[in-house]
């Protein structure tokens, strides 16, 4: 059986504890849709752009707004 390629280029869910985001990656969840989803937690949506930055209640991962100041 050959791998798909279109999930090749997918992150491992919850691998790093920051994320840098940016206003093309709104509406915003965690998972975000470049990480695999099978053996991650349910998808949440995180509201970023109010304070620049959101943190996710399952897994403590922060996303940081980079271009805040521009939108």
């Amino acid at each position: 059986m050959r791998a798909d390629p279109s999930k090749a280029q997918l992150k491992s869910p919850n691998a790093d504890n920051r994320y840098e985001v940016t206003t093309d990656d709104l509406p915003l969840s965690c998972p975000t849709p470049a990480m695999h989803l099978w053996n991650s937690h349910p998808r949440v949506y995180l509201a970023v752009e109010a304070t620049g930055s959101a943190k996710c209640p399952y897994c403590g991962a922060l996303f940081v707004l980079k271009d805040q100041a521009a939108a």
